[in-house]
């Protein structure tokens, strides 16, 4: 499928973004996966929306290369072990197997991230390193729902910028996108380390 300057114009906004996810085969199936089989309330969010939106502003084909993994992500306080993600984990893999579902409780990540205890999912998010990859999309009963508390700007603009959780620290998030190659797969990508 060939990606041109249509699908920014169309990706202007959560609806149109929506509108962009629900036009990818892939992507809808791995939604239906985790709407059948995953936890409670799951999104799934980084790669998954981002590596997409990039490759299609850029004219790839958003199925062209594989996911690393496909985060999965709720806040359930009820019950933050770590074995409860890997048994929705492994649910998940029984149902599409092969796929690298990587599921967790973001309720359990404040301590391992040394940061104070999150209210909710979006304010999970809103901690992630960057905000282009900081945006979950679930299926919903309404169809699919986009969740982006840093918005979507810099996810349309090609930009990778630290949330304020990492401005402290932005060295990190360019060391994290020189390892993850992101320049040589999108060279029109901006850093913005501040």
């Amino acid at each position: 499928m060939t990606h041109t300057q249509n699908d920014a114009d169309r990706m202007r906004d959560a609806a149109g973004l929506s509108r962009f996810v629900l036009s990818q085969p892939t992507m809808m199936t791995r939604l239906s996966t985790i709407a059948s089989h995953g936890p409670a309330r799951a999104w799934i969010g980084a790669g998954f929306l981002r590596n997409a939106v990039w490759d299609a502003l850029t004219g790839r084909d958003p199925d062209a290369i594989p996911p690393a993994d496909l985060d999965v992500v709720f806040f359930d306080m009820a019950d933050v072990s770590a074995a409860r993600d890997a048994a929705a984990e492994a649910k998940l893999l029984a149902a599409a197997p092969g796929l690298p579902w990587s599921v967790t409780n973001q309720a359990r990540m404040p301590g391992r991230n040394g940061h104070a205890p999150y209210h909710d999912l979006a304010d999970a998010l809103a901690h992630w390193p960057e905000t282009a990859t900081a945006i979950a999309a679930r299926l919903g009963p309404g169809g699919v729902e986009i969740l982006a508390p840093h918005g979507l700007a810099d996810l349309l603009a090609l930009v990778a910028r630290p949330t304020p959780a990492h401005r402290a620290h932005p060295a990190a998030m360019v060391a994290r996108i020189a390892a993850k190659g992101w320049a040589a797969r999108w060279p029109a990508l901006q850093v913005l380390a501040r």
